[in-house]
């Protein structure tokens, strides 16, 4: 009898390197990225190599001229979706700490970015309501990857700056199964919980979900489409 493959944290982590290799170029920028994050004292909590292409390819599916992140951090992710604009395209990327807005700044120029990237800094609540104060054209692309406790919050603020067909990822929505829990004191997980229950009844965006394992050990994905204004 065949032996079943153990589906651990550091299986899950080689088959993440395995991909990466493959479809994941070796990239000075990104790397020097992730290098300056660490020496800042940044959380270690950007998206995987994997991940971060993965957004990518959705903004090249999207055709996306227009993107908005909520949650910079230290601009990681920003560069992978940046990287997918076209000629004039522009990316509003919402960060609370001004030491992480600093330290994206300077990945952004390093990767040659900063011309297609504004940072607003200040609490992304405060930010959003300003972009929608101002009338900000409509974004073909939201990613949302901020404080879990607010993502309800920052749904509604992003239905406000969307559009028809807009795709809104939401990212660590799974949490290694701990959404299960309704009784958990932790605001995340409770925020969480709150987002399916807001993508289930709101009848402008379809929504689904998908769990993912690898360098970021078990948590997932959930993408809605603005379906209706």
């Amino acid at each position: 009898m065949k032996k079943k493959p153990a589906t651990d944290a550091k299986l899950w982590a080689a088959v993440d390197h395995y991909i990466g290799e493959r479809l994941v170029p070796p990239d000075a920028a990104l790397e020097a990225a992730l290098e300056a994050n660490a020496a800042a004292g940044l959380p270690a909590i950007d998206v995987s190599p994997v991940q971060g292409k993965l957004l990518h390819v959705l903004a090249l599916t999207k055709g996306a001229r227009r993107i908005l992140e909520i949650g910079t951090l230290g601009g990681y992710s920003t560069i992978w979706m940046a990287r997918a604009l076209p000629a004039g395209g522009r990316l509003v990327t919402l960060e609370a700490e001004p030491k992480h807005a600093k330290v994206a700044r300077a990945n952004l120029k390093r990767a040659g970015m900063s011309q297609k990237v504004e940072i607003c800094v200040g609490p992304a609540a405060h930010s959003l309501a300003l972009l929608v104060k101002k009338r900000a054209a409509p974004f073909d692309l939201i990613f949302i990857d901020a404080d879990k406790e607010n993502i309800p919050a920052y749904i509604g603020w992003a239905l406000k700056l969307a559009k028809r067909g807009t795709l809104i990822v939401i990212d660590n929505v799974v949490r290694e199964g701990a959404i299960l829990n309704a009784a958990s004191k932790d605001p995340d997980i409770q925020g969480v919980r709150a987002m399916f229950e807001l993508l289930a009844a709101e009848p402008r965006l379809s929504a689904a979900a998908i769990q993912t394992v690898g360098t970021k050990k078990w948590d997932g994905l959930a993408l809605a489409v603005v379906v209706g204004k």
